[in-house]
């Protein structure tokens, strides 16, 4: 069996490292892995300007996939990251093979990260970019405190965590998704974690942000645990990965 070309994208505020455990299983089944530092995370986070947006991570991503000639990819994206995955196929859809979606799924065009929590919490959010992010940047989230609960998540995993966070540029969350509908011929696998299939389904029949949950080529697969699988389940969510790009 010829290997799968995996390029992993994180969610806000992290970088590459968070998804090493994930891509050491995968290359140890024999794969090819790219996990991407978006301008101003991780290793590139002294790139970040109040300018970086949704648009400069999806030209980060169609750029590795261009200038490193990827084909038949599995693009994986994780929270935040499904808006620059969704948009990176959406504009070079012949180079994706499948779209995995870890915990999130598609937005449709026109809405932004921002919008997805809802107006209290996105007002909030931007009274914390005011007063902590410089008036442009949300602070990292209280790890320990979304960890205290989930019992796979040790001291050194939120350790790591903390090391490696950065804070979000703002206008990342508050640009809208401009999608011409190429993606949607594409695909796609949404592994669920915080949440089930039935919940989707029902959410899907209700609220519009979810639409795209439901419509198209969808396998979806179930792995319960807390929103950032590659830290609290990161063998399973390999094996996940694996089965879906077979």
């Amino acid at each position: 069996m010829s290997p799968t070309t995996y390029v992993l994208v994180p969610g806000f505020w992290l970088g590459a490292q968070v998804w090493q455990p994930v891509a050491d299983a995968l290359r140890e089944q024999g794969h090819v892995v790219h996990a991407v530092d978006l301008t101003g995370m991780g290793e590139r986070a002294h790139l970040a300007t109040p300018g970086t947006d949704l648009t400069t991570h999806v030209d980060d991503v169609v750029r590795q996939l261009e200038e490193q000639d990827l084909h038949d990819v599995v693009l994986v994206g994780h929270s935040y990251g499904a808006l620059v995955t969704t948009s990176a196929a959406d504009r070079v859809p012949d180079r994706v093979a499948r779209l995995v979606y870890v915990d999130t799924g598609p937005l449709p065009d026109g809405t932004a990260q921002a919008d997805f929590d809802g107006p209290d919490a996105r007002a909030a959010n931007e009274r914390t970019v005011m007063t902590d992010g410089e008036g442009w940047r949300l602070p990292p989230p209280p790890w320990a405190a979304l960890a205290a609960d989930v019992p796979e998540v040790d001291d050194a995993a939120v350790a790591a965590l903390v090391a490696g966070s950065q804070p979000q540029p703002w206008r990342t969350a508050t640009e809208p998704v401009a999608l011409t509908g190429a993606w949607e011929r594409l695909p796609r696998t949404g592994v669920l974690c915080s949440f089930g299939v039935e919940q989707v389904q029902e959410m899907a029949r209700h609220v519009p942000l979810f639409a795209h949950m439901v419509d198209g080529d969808w396998t979806y697969v179930e792995l319960p645990t807390w929103h950032w699988p590659m830290v609290s389940r990161p063998a399973q969510l390999a094996e996940v990965l694996g089965a879906a790009g077979r």
